[in-house]
C-alpha cells in the first residue's frame, strides 16, 4: 500500500491488486458507517487505487492507513443485484470458441459466476465487474464498434460490464440486459455501485429489451 497526498484535502491510495482495492473499499465504508473514519466527502475506487476526497484530517489518515488490518471480502459484504440477460450477443459464438465450449453453454457459465462491481467509469452507470476466472478472460475486439446497443453485456480481459447507453466500445458482446442500468429519474440513478455483488440470470430468448425499471436486489 502506498498513500499519496492529492492537494490539501485528498489522498490517493495505491494498492497491488483489484482484490486489495475491493477489500479496502469495503473496510473504508464499514469504518465510515461506524463513525471510525475521519469525515470524507467521496471514496472512489478504481482498478488499482482508491481516492479519498474532501478529508478533514488527511495527514492523520495517511499515517494510519498502512497499519490497518483489512479483512478479505466475503459473500456477505454489500447487497446483491440480480440482472436478467438475454444471451443474444453478436460475439457469443466467438467467446464460446475462446472458452472451448458451445454457444449454448455460455449462459450457464456466466449465470453461475459471482460478480462484484470493482469500480465505475467510462459512462454513467457503467460498472466494471470482476469475477471471471483467468481461464475465461477474453481479449477486446480488434476493431471496436462505433455504436454498442444500450444494455449490451460485454466481456474484456478480466471484466464484465453492461453498457448503460449506446456508445462506441470494443468489448465482446454476449447478451442484452433486461433492466435499466442508468436512469436519472431513479434514486439512485445508477443500479450498480462499487462493492455491489451482481448475479446474471438467463432471461431466455423471448425476453424483450426493457425501456425502464430497475433490476432485482437480492
Amino acid at each position: 500500500m502506498r498513500v499519496r497526498p492529492v492537494g490539501r484535502r485528498a489522498l490517493l491510495v495505491e494498492l497491488g491488486s483489484a482484490a486489495e482495492v475491493q477489500a479496502l473499499h469495503a473496510e473504508l465504508l464499514r469504518r465510515r458507517a461506524a463513525g471510525l473514519l475521519p469525515a470524507v466527502r467521496e471514496i472512489v475506487p478504481a482498478a488499482g487505487t482508491i481516492l479519498l476526497d474532501g478529508l478533514d484530517a488527511p495527514d492523520r489518515l495517511a499515517a494510519e492507513l498502512p497499519s490497518w488490518d483489512v479483512p478479505p471480502l466475503t459473500e456477505t459484504d454489500a447487497g446483491r443485484v440480480t440482472v436478467p440477460v438475454r444471451f443474444d450477443g453478436p460475439d457469443l459464438a466467438e467467446v464460446a470458441g475462446l472458452w472451448g465450449v458451445r454457444p449454448e453453454d455460455v449462459p450457464d457459465i456466466v449465470t453461475g459466476l459471482p460478480f462484484r462491481v470493482a469500480f465505475c467509469g467510462f459512462a454513467p452507470g457503467f460498472g466494471y465487474l470482476t469475477g471471471l476466472p483467468d481461464a475465461l478472460h477474453v481479449p477486446r475486439r480488434d476493431t471496436p464498434r462505433t455504436a454498442v446497443p444500450t444494455g449490451s453485456l460485454g466481456l474484456a480481459g478480466g471484466y464484465a460490464g453492461v453498457y448503460p447507453r449506446s456508445s462506441p466500445g470494443g468489448w465482446q458482446l454476449i447478451g442484452t440486459a433486461q433492466t435499466v442500468l442508468w436512469d436519472p429519474a431513479r434514486d439512485p440513478a445508477a443500479l450498480l455501485a462499487p462493492g455491489a455483488r451482481v448475479r446474471f440470470t438467463d432471461a431466455g430468448a423471448d425476453a424483450d429489451t426493457p425501456t425502464d425499471g430497475p433490476g432485482s436486489p437480492a
